[in-house]
């Protein structure tokens, strides 16, 4: 489709009541859960930038969801996606080690699997860079190609548990709805941010060890 017919397309999915209606809610309930963490950064300075951008990243997340293909149920009045939970995931190292060692790249979105007070959840991130048979994520930092944390001195920060797991459309989706474990007891959804729910309409769903294709 060139450039005239897509641009065609998407004004006349803006024209449908429903989808107005979901990017408004979509909006409103992410500018409720962003500006009340944003309100306790006492970098003054630093607040101030994140306050002038939340506008461009409140716009686009809302966009790219209501546009997107995500094949999940979203409950655009909460800011988030709905799916059957599922068992807690378990990582396995070889088979993490076959897939980073010869099919990952950078840009893929990933599922990374926490596990911090006995509570498991399954995190969305994206490979930013490899070197020496690491991988580096965006959020949770660096790990062997067997998905397993490698310390840094700059990811003190992070949670200690952390295990990059081979993609499969069920963790996506386990990590879309903020599905959590306690001790393989299902607890209630953890609430996505922003560049999650981003994320998710940047996987590749009809192949999720695969890069998305953009349009």
């Amino acid at each position: 489709m060139n450039n005239q017919g897509h641009t065609k397309q998407q004004s006349t999915i803006w024209q449908d009541k429903a989808t107005r209606l979901a990017y408004a809610e979509l909006a409103n309930v992410f500018y409720a859960r962003e500006i009340p963490s944003l309100s306790a950064d006492p970098d003054l300075d630093r607040l101030q930038r994140r306050l002038s951008s939340l506008p461009y990243y409140v716009e686009r997340a809302a966009t790219h969801i209501v546009l997107g293909e995500v094949p999940l149920e979203l409950d655009s009045h909460n800011g988030c996606w709905l799916a059957k939970q599922r068992k807690c995931p378990q990582w396995h190292s070889d088979e993490a080690k076959t897939f980073y060692t010869a099919n990952a790249s950078v840009g893929l979105v990933v599922p990374v699997m926490v596990i911090d007070g006995g509570v498991t959840c399954v995190y969305l991130d994206t490979l930013d860079q490899t070197r020496d048979g690491l991988w580096h994520c965006n959020q949770f930092g660096w790990f062997d190609c067997s998905g397993n944390a490698v310390d840094e001195g700059e990811q003190a920060d992070l949670p200690a548990k952390r295990y990059l797991l081979k993609p499969s459309k069920a963790l996506m989706t386990a990590a879309c709805c903020g599905h959590r474990w306690q001790y393989h007891k299902i607890l209630p959804p953890r609430t996505l941010g922003l560049r999650e729910m981003l994320l998710a309409s940047s996987v590749n769903w009809a192949n999720v060890r695969k890069k998305q294709q953009r349009k």
